[in-house]
């Protein structure tokens, strides 16, 4: 499918898997924490992409858990395990060329997970972040959406999300919004009917007379 042609106010990145290769390294994390717990390490990695850790939790924790002392444990478990995640080709490059004020991170992780995993692929912080403690509910919920393209001062529908996970396209459509799914670190081939990105590579903007963006890429 082509990417989309509409003039855009601004854009919203998720950052596993769409910015960062961090899913590997998540995975590892997260098949820790499972088997301590005596759970299935498949079917946690099954359903944690793209959501927050809380979500993740509460579905597989034991009876009677400290919900927050077990998200707290897998989010170090993920701080401790950054040393083979690296930007998704041409990502830093392209966030770089976006007029200042017109793009925000919109993540499942921590504001700490956030920093420490950007911090690892060399990629410069955000000056827009909307991280997991700052919603209520999490993807696929439109929440993280909706609050990124308020801190913008623009209308949701008037962005464009760069998402890699099923909560995150579920939360970008729930919230009105476009979407283009970047395939980097997908290991099948994606059938949601979105016009999709390996990478950022060869993709560019260009501003029209309202200055508004629209989304190119070279052939």
């Amino acid at each position: 499918m082509t990417l989309p042609s509409r003039p855009y106010a601004a854009f919203l990145f998720d950052m596993d898997g769409t910015l960062l290769t961090s899913v590997a390294s998540a995975e590892r994390a997260w098949s820790t924490w499972a088997l301590g717990h005596g759970i299935d390490p498949a079917a946690v990695l099954a359903v944690m992409h793209g959501v927050r850790a809380v979500e993740t939790v509460k579905r597989f924790a034991p009876a009677g858990a400290d919900i927050a002392a077990e998200v707290q444990a897998i989010t170090e478990l993920e701080i401790a395990d950054v040393a083979d995640i690296q930007e998704i080709p041409g990502a830093a490059a392209f966030l770089a060329s976006l007029p200042a004020g017109r793009w925000a991170l919109v993540t499942s992780a921590s504001r700490r997970l956030a920093e420490v995993r950007l911090a690892a692929a060399g990629m410069a912080l955000p000056p827009v972040m909307i991280c997991a403690e700052d919603v209520t509910q999490g993807k696929p919920a439109p929440d993280c959406f909706q609050a990124g393209a308020r801190k913008l001062g623009v209308d949701i529908t008037d962005c464009l999300v760069f998402e890699d996970a099923h909560a995150g396209f579920a939360a970008a459509k729930a919230a009105g919004a476009d979407a283009v799914a970047i395939t980097a670190t997908h290991r099948e081939p994606l059938d949601l009917g979105l016009p999709t990105l390996r990478d950022y590579r060869g993709v560019s903007i260009r501003l029209d007379e309202t200055g508004a963006m629209r989304l190119s890429q070279q052939d």
